[in-house]
């Protein structure tokens, strides 16, 4: 009888290939708005972090954040520019990781990392980042805002208490 593992590597072209479907499968998923194909494309501890500093959710809390916009039809685009992608070694063949650079209507030029892993339903996103490229000629600049914006927001909270 063939272990799932084995099935899955001569079903499939390469586990490098198979694991980056998964990934093309969560982006096209969340572009049009099918919650239910998006979040199956995730490990049930999976993590996501997005843009913002809080943005550190667990799969459930993303998916408490992300469904009412799904459910208005409301998705996003992330179109995938270039994307690195690494199976561990043979002797494993069961981790895999990745780096993308995506293009977005509203942010431009982004980047997209993770990490997945091979469960017993085939590769899954076992944490996803997203996260702003900024030029190193704005890096001071962009540093110096957020800063300010921290500060503004801890003298407000601080006036409220």
């Amino acid at each position: 009888m063939l272990t799932l593992f084995a099935a899955l590597s001569i079903l499939s072209a390469s586990p490098e290939t198979d694991a980056a479907s998964v990934v093309e499968r969560m982006h096209e998923a969340a572009s049009r708005a099918d919650g239910p194909e998006y979040f199956a494309q995730f490990t049930p501890d999976a993590r996501f972090v997005g843009t913002d500093a809080s943005e550190h959710w667990s799969l459930a809390a993303f998916r408490a954040y992300a469904e009412p916009y799904f459910a208005r039809g409301q998705g996003w685009t992330y179109t995938p520019r270039e994307r690195s992608l690494t199976v561990a070694p043979i002797d494993c063949q069961c981790i895999a990781w990745f780096d993308e650079t995506l293009d977005n209507a509203s942010y431009g030029q982004v980047r997209g990392s993770g990490v997945l892993r091979l469960t017993d339903e085939g590769w899954k996103i076992e944490q996803y980042v997203l996260s702003f490229a900024i030029p190193n000629d704005l890096a001071g600049t962009v540093a110096h805002t957020i800063k300010g914006y921290e500060a503004d927001r801890a003298m407000t909270g601080a006036a409220t208490e």
